[in-house]
């Protein structure tokens, strides 16, 4: 087991240039979100979820090159949100469709919100997929995600992303 934090990602020093938003229009929704650093070096994942013509999510992601994964049991997220829920996505292989999955709850104030790597679980659409949580040795894709089929507004603050 690995004894040392690897950073992910640090707004406060890695260039968030490199986030891709991908919205529900890529199904004919309407849904919105941006990206940017705030005064406070933190990434500001924003914008609209709209359950207009089949839409209903907004997600941000990340292509990464995490390897020795398997040396690691937690992601550690440090983020301020807004009381809803999000889902932070892990991918193995950028060529897979499906992603591995992990719900988390915000609230108003700083958090550290810890997350099992063993307990992202396969998802494709919002539905579960029958085989196996995440066990791959490498992480080449992360990604946040809104989508609690519903209307609304949100605004989740990013500080860091570590795997240890």
């Amino acid at each position: 087991m690995c004894l040392l934090d690897v950073v992910i990602f640090d707004f406060s020093i890695d260039n968030h240039n490199n986030w891709q938003i991908i919205n529900d229009n890529v199904m004919g929704g309407i849904s919105t979100s941006s990206m940017k650093v705030n005064e406070n070096k933190q990434g500001v994942f924003f914008g609209h979820v709209s359950t207009e013509n089949n839409g209903g999510f907004a997600m941000v992601r990340l292509q990464t090159k995490i390897k020795n994964v398997m040396n690691h049991k937690e992601i550690i997220l440090y983020v301020q949100g807004d009381g809803k829920d999000y889902q932070f996505r892990l991918k193995p292989d950028d060529k897979l469709r499906f992603s591995y999955i992990h719900t988390f709850k915000t609230t108003k104030e700083e958090q550290k919100i810890v997350l099992k790597i063993k307990d992202f679980y396969p998802s494709y659409r919002g539905k579960k997929l029958n085989i196996g949580n995440f066990n791959a040795d490498k992480i080449n894709e992360i990604a946040f995600l809104i989508g609690n089929k519903k209307d609304e507004s949100f605004k989740l603050k990013i500080k860091k992303i570590l795997i240890k």
